[in-house]
């Protein structure tokens, strides 16, 4: 895994630890991660999360699995 994909693993892990205490929280990070993060951020962890998605939280892997479908 490239040092840029763990990193990005990272953040968004501590990102659905921050939101873990609601219950929407796969909606409140997905939401994040389409208004702040770039187009190409979110697509290199969804390529990441196809191939090796054990690294990331369960909210933060449905998360991007909502995102690939819009």
């Amino acid at each position: 895994m490239s040092q840029e994909v763990e990193q990005l693993v990272k953040m968004v892990n501590q990102i659905a630890d921050n939101f873990s205490f609601h219950d929407d929280a796969v909606d409140r990070i997905a939401d994040h991660l389409q208004r702040f993060w770039a187009p190409s951020m979110q697509t290199k962890l969804i390529e990441h999360d196809r191939v090796h998605g054990a690294e990331l939280k369960p909210a933060a892997r449905e998360a991007l699995a909502r995102l690939a479908v819009e």
